[in-house]
């Protein structure tokens, strides 16, 4: 679950909502979000395509044994 992508999520998060708390309210700050929630959307599939890899690979290898 902890893969670098959700590292860097997390850090990505922080960092917006930081820049949600001091910086000016624009659409600057709307881009910002857009981009965190892509982020996101992007490794938690990832995160989700690794584990049914392993998953599958788990399978196999419990198949031949």
């Amino acid at each position: 679950m902890f893969s670098s992508a959700m590292i860097g999520v997390v850090s990505g998060g922080w960092n917006a909502v930081r820049a949600t708390r001091t910086g000016p309210r624009d659409w600057r700050l709307l881009l910002l979000w857009l981009g965190w929630a892509l982020s996101t959307a992007t490794a938690i599939g990832t995160v989700i395509i690794d584990a049914r890899e392993r998953n599958d690979e788990h399978e196999k290898l419990k198949l031949h044994s």
